[in-house]
């Protein structure tokens, strides 16, 4: 794939290299924020920043020349390692399932966690996964709709149509929940 429209020649080795330094600098400590914000050790977080830099380094070609545009490049790669390492997880869960079931099916006690879910984190988790990453981009990434739509790849009209849905839905679970206290 050829560099997009945007994006610094790879012409010029030495200005492509400061570049993505920079953006890389300025950037990473936001994406390890997003990250730590979704998974659970921080160590996990520290892997898919690491996972993410080595995508950026080796696409570094693709790299947007804008600021705004790099930032919102990098936290595409960004959510991209994260879809990966999840459905890794989904993958260890069905596992872990299968393992608790055979357990169980041996007659040995299986204890399960407690939920000690915050209530707005139990109903966001009620959400689609799609609206769940909007309303998490904006309020724990700080991201306008029209740069949440970049970093999903989705028309801004489609993203603020949901987050305006997921607001609703949250504002009607939060209010069901007042009432019932």
């Amino acid at each position: 794939m050829s560099p997009g429209r945007g994006t610094l020649q790879p012409g010029r080795p030495g200005d492509l290299e400061a570049h993505a330094t920079a953006v890389v600098e300025a950037t990473s400590r936001d994406v390890l924020g997003y990250f730590l914000r979704r998974v659970g050790p921080p160590e996990d977080a520290a892997d898919l920043l690491g996972e993410t830099l080595l995508v950026v380094w080796r696409r570094v070609d693709h790299l947007p020349a804008d600021p705004l545009e790099a930032r919102l490049w990098m936290f595409g790669i960004a959510r991209r390692v994260l879809s990966t390492h999840r459905r890794s997880g989904a993958r260890r869960v069905a596992l872990a399932d299968r393992l608790r079931g055979e357990i169980e099916a041996q007659g040995a006690a299986v204890v399960e966690p407690p939920d000690a879910a915050h209530p707005v984190r139990a109903l966001l988790l009620e959400l689609s996964p799609l609206d769940q990453e909007i309303i998490r981009l904006v309020h724990w990434e700080g991201f306008a709709l029209v740069d949440v739509a970049r970093v999903l790849d989705a028309k801004p009209a489609t993203v603020r149509s949901r987050y305006a849905r997921a607001r609703a839905a949250l504002r009607r679970g939060l209010d069901e929940q007042e009432r019932r206290t």
